[in-house]
C-alpha cells in the first residue's frame, strides 16, 4: 500500500475543470493538467484493504493498489508495467471508462472512493511524455493469419494481442478513420484524437496492418477473409441504433446520436459538407432523448455548436442521490451522476415520454410529450408505465437527437455470408472460447456482449486474442481476463 494514514488525511480531489466559458469554445480536453504532488496524495489514500475489490470491480482485473503505490512513490516507470500488464490502453480508460473500480473501492463504503480512473490517466500521460510507451514488434512470427474486423477498442485490443504473440494481423475497418465510435463517436472534449493516433501508430510500427473503408460484406467480400486468414475476429460492434417510431417521425431535423456525433468529428478533422447535409445545433432549439453518456456527449456538442436552447429527456426517473437499501457497497451505484456537458448548462427532466413530432414544411418544430410514472406491478413483476392526465406539454424542437442506445450488431452483410447464429438479443452467438458457430470466427466486443463499456470492450478482444491464439497454436503465452473468461464460460453454458 501507499501512505497508512493517506485517505485519513486527503479528501478525495482530482484534477480541475477548465471554466465552462473557456471549454465551450473549443473542443480540446476539459480537464487541466493534474500537478504531480496532487497525483501522489491521492495515490497515497489507497488501503492495506486485504481484499481489493476494485480489482474485482475492474472487467480487465487491473492491479490498481499496485501501480497506486508506485505512484504515491514516485515510480512511475513501474506503474505504466503495471498497468499495461492488464490494459493496453489505460489512456483511452483513464479518459471514457466509467470505472466501475472506483464504486468497489473499499474506502467507498462510508468515503469517497480513491480517484482511480484519473490516477490510470496520469500514469499513462507520464509514459508517453517520458517516451517509455515503444512498439513491442514480436520477437517471432508464427506464419498464421488473423484478420480482425473493426477497430474499436475491442478490435484493436485483439490485433494488438495476437501480433504481440506472433500472428500477422490485419484490421478491417468500414470507415475512413482507425479507432471505431474512439475515433467517431466519442467528442474530442472528452478524448482528442491524438491521443486515438498515437497508439494506432504504435500498432503500426508493431507490424499491425489497417486497411481503412474496407467495409467486410460489401466491398470487401465476406469469403476472402475465410479463404485468406487462418482464423477471424469479428469485433464490429453493436450499431443499429434504437429508433422512436412516433408520429412525425419522418420529418426532417431527427437523428440518430451517432450521426451527429460521427459527422461532428469528421469536421474536426477537417471534412467538409455540403450545406443541406450538416447537423448542427447552431441557434436551434435542441431535444436530446436519453440520459446516458451518449446523450451527454449530444449535449457538450450542441453547446460548442452554439445552441440556443437544450433541452435533455429520459423516460426513466431521476435517480437517488445516495445509494438506495437495495443497491449496497460494492455494487455499482445507480445515484444521479453529473458529467462536464451537464455542468455547461441545459435543461434536464426525467419521466418524460414522447407522444409525437410536429412539423412545418416537412421540419420538425415541435416535441409533443407528457409525464409519467413508473407504478410496482401487482404480481412483483417490471414496473408499469403510467401517463399522467393533464401533464401533456410542447417544446420546442428545431434539432431533434435520439440517443437511445443500440439493439445489435448489422446482421446484413457479413454476419449473413458467414452464417453464424445469433442470441436471442440478436448479438453473434459464442461459446466458450467465444468461437462463433462458424469454425475459425471469434467475436468479441459490443458485436458479441451487446452494448456495453469501453472496458468491457477491451477485456472482451484481450481474451479473445489468447483464445484465437490457443485455437492456433493449441497453447498461448498471451495473459488471461480471468473476470471475462469466466463470463464466457457463462454465455457458452447458456448457448
Amino acid at each position: 500500500m501507499g501512505k497508512p494514514t493517506g485517505f485519513f488525511e486527503f479528501p478525495r480531489q482530482g484534477p480541475k475543470r477548465r471554466p465552462v466559458p473557456e471549454r465551450i469554445r473549443d473542443w480540446n480536453e476539459v480537464y487541466q493538467a493534474w500537478p504531480e504532488k496532487d497525483a501522489r496524495a491521492q495515490a497515497s489514500r489507497c488501503m492495506d484493504c486485504g481484499v481489493p475489490f476494485c480489482n474485482q470491480g475492474c472487467p480487465l482485473g487491473n492491479l490498481i493498489p499496485d501501480w497506486n503505490d508506485l505512484v504515491y512513490r514516485g515510480n512511475w516507470r513501474a506503474a505504466i508495467d503495471q498497468l499495461h500488464a492488464t490494459n493496453n490502453f489505460p489512456e483511452f480508460t483513464g479518459r471514457i471508462c466509467p470505472a466501475p473500480c472506483e464504486p468497489a473501492c473499499t474506502l467507498a463504503i462510508n468515503q469517497d472512493p480513491v480517484t482511480i480512473e484519473m490516477i490510470e490517466k496520469a500514469i499513462a500521460e507520464r509514459a508517453w511524455t517520458e517516451g517509455w510507451i515503444l512498439p513491442r514488434p514480436p520477437s517471432r512470427l508464427t506464419g498464421k493469419k488473423v484478420a480482425v474486423v473493426g477497430s474499436g477498442p475491442a478490435g484493436l485490443a485483439a490485433a494488438q494481442q495476437l501480433r504481440r504473440a506472433g500472428q500477422e494481423v490485419t484490421v478491417f475497418e468500414r470507415s475512413e478513420y482507425i479507432g471505431g465510435l474512439l475515433s467517431l463517436g466519442i467528442p474530442d472534449f472528452k478524448l482528442e484524437k491524438r491521443i486515438v493516433k498515437r497508439r494506432v501508430d504504435q500498432m503500426r510500427a508493431e507490424g499491425v496492418v489497417f486497411k481503412t473503408n474496407a467495409y467486410v460484406g460489401r466491398n470487401v467480400p465476406t469469403q476472402r477473409l475465410k479463404a485468406e486468414f487462418d482464423a477471424v475476429v469479428l469485433a464490429g460492434g453493436s450499431t443499429i441504433p434504437r429508433d422512436l417510431p412516433a408520429p412525425g417521425r419522418d420529418l426532417s431535423g431527427i437523428h440518430f446520436a451517432m450521426d451527429f456525433l460521427t459527422q461532428q468529428n469528421r469536421r474536426g478533422e477537417g471534412q467538409e459538407f455540403p450545406a443541406e447535409q450538416i447537423i448542427t445545433a447552431e441557434n436551434k432549439n435542441v431535444v436530446i432523448l436519453g440520459g446516458g453518456d451518449t446523450g451527454a456527449d449530444c449535449l457538450g456538442t450542441s453547446h460548442r455548436q452554439k445552441a440556443a436552447h437544450i433541452a435533455q429527456y429520459e423516460i426513466l426517473p431521476r435517480p437517488p442521490d445516495q445509494r438506495g437499501a437495495r443497491n449496497p457497497w460494492p455494487q455499482w451505484p445507480v445515484i444521479m451522476r453529473t458529467s462536464s456537458a451537464h455542468e455547461e448548462g441545459g435543461e434536464r427532466d426525467y419521466n418524460i415520454l414522447t407522444k409525437s413530432f410536429t412539423g412545418e414544411g416537412g421540419k420538425v418544430k415541435y416535441l409533443n410529450a407528457v409525464r409519467i410514472e413508473w407504478k410496482q406491478s401487482e404480481n412483483g413483476g417490471r414496473p408499469q408505465m403510467v401517463e399522467l392526465p393533464g401533464t401533456e406539454f410542447t417544446v420546442p424542437a428545431d434539432l431533434v437527437l435520439l440517443a437511445l442506445g443500440f439493439l445489435h450488431p448489422e446482421h446484413e452483410g457479413m454476419l449473413k455470408d458467414l452464417g453464424v447464429e445469433l442470441d436471442p438479443l440478436g448479438n453473434v452467438k459464442t461459446d466458450a472460447r467465444a468461437m462463433t458457430t462458424a469454425s475459425g470466427v471469434f467475436a468479441c466486443g459490443d458485436m458479441q456482449r451487446g452494448q456495453s463499456l469501453v472496458v468491457w470492450a477491451i477485456a472482451s478482444g484481450r481474451q479473445c486474442a489468447r483464445n484465437v491464439d490457443e485455437w492456433l497454436m493449441g497453447a498461448s503465452d498471451l495473459p488471461a481476463v480471468q473476470r471475462y473468461a469466466r463470463n464466457l464460460v457463462t454465455l457458452g453454458k447458456q448457448a
